[in-house]
């Protein structure tokens, strides 16, 4: 019978990564307890045997691209912490409206210091669109300005912002389109960072849940929380936007998707990164549309998101000289360990990354693609 050593040498082999090789891909195993610890927890075994200095990349990145495009993940995802993760998605509302602010809690509220030093200029905490941009603030800028003209944004207009951040789709949208705007967000660090950023403009910056809007607007968009949402609500919350947008609006939902339909992402990344995150997929969005949107375009550029992580890991890791005494040094493993995960699952199409504009009642003669 094998050992747990020789099991997982044979399953990487089947992605070309070697453990002790000097490629970008192969990695170096400190403590011989990771095997078990692998076979046992699958991801979550991995990643926080990573926090424990038990193994290293050469890039993780490049090591996790590897991992994924050949479907490793398959392998030893049949395991306690998986079955948890998903069945709990299934099972519990883990996005209720007495959780909603737990997320702010737990990721958005861990420092703007933080935040500030690994974003991009205006402080947009999503994938950029990378289509002729050359720097992080070009891409940035490209996607919110993608999403103005896909809405067709004119001055005058009120936008609702659903998981407004830092404020930088709103302050982008009132000096650049002459919007008026109303963010909402579950963080209060963001909340209060994003009225000194947005200060003098028509915008308003509100600790809000979603279902409570009761509003209507000439436009919506969200941009980066659907993944908080959770599968038992979508259709709570396609209803709410359909309440809030008037008639003849559009609603922008961009999000991060996958192709499984298993209502969960992965269990180290629920329990250290993104507590009770949901990963839509194809089906769970179209069904949740039912009778409520007409689906006007969808645009997918996953691996834009992709180049963005890693100019999000190159300005942390930069900027963790004045960070680490606050931080400490396994909170560096970690956010290195997500960055640097996330960006190689989007490099393999493992995840996507999805633009999706909606309608009421349809446009009439059609909607023009904008890209």
């Amino acid at each position: 019978m094998a050992s747990p050593k020789e099991l997982i040498e044979s399953i990487l082999k089947k992605a070309d990564v070697t453990i002790g090789g000097t490629r970008p891909q192969d990695i170096t195993v400190r403590d011989e307890r990771l095997y078990g610890r692998v076979l046992r927890s699958g991801s979550l075994g991995l990643g926080e045997a990573y926090l424990d200095g038990w193994w290293d990349g050469n890039e993780l990145d490049a090591f996790f691209e590897k991992v994924l495009a050949a479907h490793l993940d398959r392998a030893v995802e049949k395991n306690l912490a998986t079955a948890l993760v998903v069945a709990r998605a299934f099972l519990f509302n883990m996005q209720s409206s007495k959780r909603a602010f737990d997320i702010g809690e737990a990721h958005y509220d861990l420092g703007n210091d933080l935040y500030e030093a690994m974003l991009d200029k205006r402080m947009v905490y999503t994938g950029g669109y990378w289509k002729d941009a050359k720097t992080l603030d070009e891409a940035q800028e490209a996607k919110l300005d993608l999403v103005c003209r896909k809405i067709g944004l004119k001055e005058g207009d009120r936008i609702l912002d659903i998981g407004c951040g830092w404020g930088s789709f709103a302050k982008f949208a009132a000096e650049r389109y002459g919007a008026t705007v109303v963010g909402i967000t579950v963080s209060k660090e963001q909340a209060e960072l994003a009225r000194e950023r947005c200060a003098g403009l028509p915008v308003e910056i509100r600790v809000q849940d979603y279902r409570d809007v009761r509003e209507q607007f000439d436009h919506i968009v969200s941009l980066g929380m659907f993944e908080h949402v959770g599968v038992k609500n979508y259709r709570t919350y396609f209803e709410t936007a359909r309440r809030c947008l008037k008639d003849g609006g559009l609603f922008l939902l961009h999000t991060i998707g996958q192709g499984p339909s298993h209502g969960a992402i992965d269990p180290w990344i629920d329990r250290y990164i993104f507590p009770g995150g949901v990963i839509p997929s194809v089906t769970h969005v179209g069904k949740a549309l039912e009778d409520t949107f007409v689906m006007e375009d969808w645009h997918n550029f996953g691996p834009d998101y992709d180049k963005t992580l890693m100019v999000w890991f190159k300005n942390f890791d930069a900027a963790w000289p004045a960070l680490r005494e606050k931080y400490g040094d396994r909170f560096y493993r970690m956010w290195k360990y997500y960055l640097l995960s996330c960006a190689g699952s989007f490099r393999a199409r493992h995840i996507q990354l999805w633009q999706i504009v909606l309608s009421k009642e349809g446009i009439k003669g059609g909607y023009q693609s904008v890209r």
